[in-house]
């Protein structure tokens, strides 16, 4: 191929999810004289909000801080479905014009930062109906919103005898569309937000639903509308009115937070009563509903009206904590010797995280090793020039990080263009004492836990939880600091990037 056709971009946002659509939208607003184009994988936008298709999949966080800042949120619902948050996904990118940036089919697959000229060549690889085909691109910069999961396979741990089950076995991540569970009896294994909110979805429907868990969640109801916002809505304009829900519901994440960090012992008293209280009389909520860990520990799950409590109420569903010995030709036989019967099992048993869409990642021609990298202001890899990602909360909603992580990524850019710089990097003290870049207790990030990046003790390399210190830090603090090198592609400066990586 020749070099010298190969497409040059400023920045590249790789995947057209709620992290890309919203960079996206950042660098039009903010630099409308900048080249972009956003390569998503799959076929469509949404990542995740169209990947998944199981019953009653939804959100777990209000959609007034899940969404955008700059879009308000409209609907009645705090907790909305997937397809309501894809209809609200596919208007932001028709409103600001980005269909027209977005490639689909198209996988970023490795990248090598050139020193010299300052530019990352990107390998892509397109999925057309002819064939997949190889293509280059050139950029300036790279913004990786392309998740933190394998949208190709979730993840399921070995079942001893699963081979033998004669129903049907499916992962939510790979819901077949015409499967049948009506007057069936279905298993759901697992105990995180989607098994939670499957349970209720299916139990109107199947015969019965059973809740398979090793290990207990907490499990909190939550208002499907909230009584404060609906009067926000009649009294202001929808933009006034959404700032001002907003700063509720970032005000409540907080401090339901950190009163569970704080006083674990009381928060968790505090969910056991409203368990109790939703639960039948006499029900064993110590054995279902108490985990060994403290509240926050690991993703609260939130069940809108509290759902699961009425499914279980009313008999439709059941919750059954006990450890599998094996599948067997009917169903699963627990190692308490009880056996569950089961047309359908469903393995709600997470996913499989990848780090950085699992793009093959260079600095003139050196591997980066992301365990050996740490990450600056929640956005750079250090030793990594021109790369920026998007990692959001795990605590609260994602978005809260990532819409702020899109703002200081364009005042960036124009601080570079300011003062003539083609590259800038991150420098971290070699003797900084480091841990994992998610610092989070489930199990698809302990799983993955030596190879995520990692991150410092202190400000700007600590991933903070807290979005109003991250927006003190990141909005209104100061853009530059001693931790951060810049260079044009020409500079002795330039050079050193290679040795940060040595």
């Amino acid at each position: 191929m020749d070099t010298h056709s190969i497409e040059t971009v400023d920045v590249l946002i790789v995947g057209a999810g709620i992290s890309g659509i919203g960079a996206g939208r950042y660098l039009k607003t903010e630099h409308p004289r900048k080249t972009f184009t956003i390569l998503e994988a799959r076929d469509a936008i949404g990542g995740t909000w169209d990947l998944f298709k199981y019953p009653g999949i939804r959100s777990d966080s209000d959609l007034y801080t899940f969404g955008y800042e700059f879009k308000p949120w409209r609907d009645k619902e705090t907790i909305a479905t997937a397809p309501r948050i894809l209809a609200y996904l596919e208007e932001t990118a028709k409103e600001n014009q980005l269909d027209q940036y977005i490639r689909f089919g198209h996988k970023v697959v490795r990248a090598d930062w050139h020193t010299p000229t300052a530019r990352w060549l990107v390998e892509v690889e397109q999925t057309t109906p002819e064939g997949t085909f190889t293509q280059q691109i050139k950029a300036r910069w790279i913004f990786c919103a392309g998740g933190y999961y394998r949208y190709d396979q979730g993840y399921t741990p070995v079942f001893e005898g699963a081979d033998r089950f004669g129903g049907t076995i499916v992962h939510p991540q790979h819901w077949p569309e015409d499967l049948d569970y009506a007057g069936k009896r279905v298993v759901v294994i697992g105990s995180g937000a989607t098994a939670v909110t499957i349970v209720p979805a299916m139990a109107g429907t199947a015969r019965h639903v059973t809740l398979l868990q090793r290990t207990p969640t907490y499990v909190m109801p939550v208002p499907q509308q909230d009584p404060l916002a609906k009067l926000f809505k009649k009294l202001f304009s929808p933009e006034r009115a959404h700032q001002l829900i907003r700063a509720k519901f970032v005000r409540e994440q907080r401090f339901v937070w950190k009163f569970c960090q704080r006083f674990p012992n009381a928060a968790r008293r505090l969910i056991r009563r409203v368990n109790t209280r939703m639960l039948p009389a006499g029900y064993p909520v110590d054995e279902h509903f108490n985990p060994p860990y403290n509240p926050w520990d690991q993703r609260l799950c939130a069940v809108p009206e509290g759902d699961l409590f009425k499914a279980i109420s009313d008999g439709s569903a059941e919750m059954v904590t006990d450890r599998i010995e094996t599948f067997t030709e009917t169903g699963i036989r627990l190692e308490s010797g009880r056996l569950l019967e089961a047309d359908v099992i469903v393995t709600a048993t997470g996913l499989n995280i990848q780090v950085l869409g699992g793009i093959d990642l260079k600095v003139d021609g050196r591997p980066v090793n992301y365990p050996d990298t740490v990450v600056y202001r929640g956005m750079m890899l250090s030793g990594v020039p021109n790369f920026a990602m998007a990692i959001g909360y795990t605590n609260a909603s994602w978005t809260l990080k990532v819409g702020l992580l899109c703002e200081y990524f364009v005042k960036l850019l124009s601080h570079m263009d300011e003062h003539g710089h083609d590259a800038v990097w991150a420098v971290a003290d070699p003797d900084m004492p480091t841990r994992p870049v998610l610092d989070f207790e489930a199990g698809y990030v302990q799983r993955a836990m030596a190879r995520l990046p990692r991150q410092g003790p202190a400000a700007p390399w600590l991933m903070s939880r807290d979005y109003l210190d991250d927006r003190k830090l990141i909005r209104n603090g100061a853009l530059v600091d001693e931790h951060l090198h810049f260079a044009d592609a020409t500079s002795d400066e330039a050079v050193s990037v290679r040795e940060s990586l040595a």
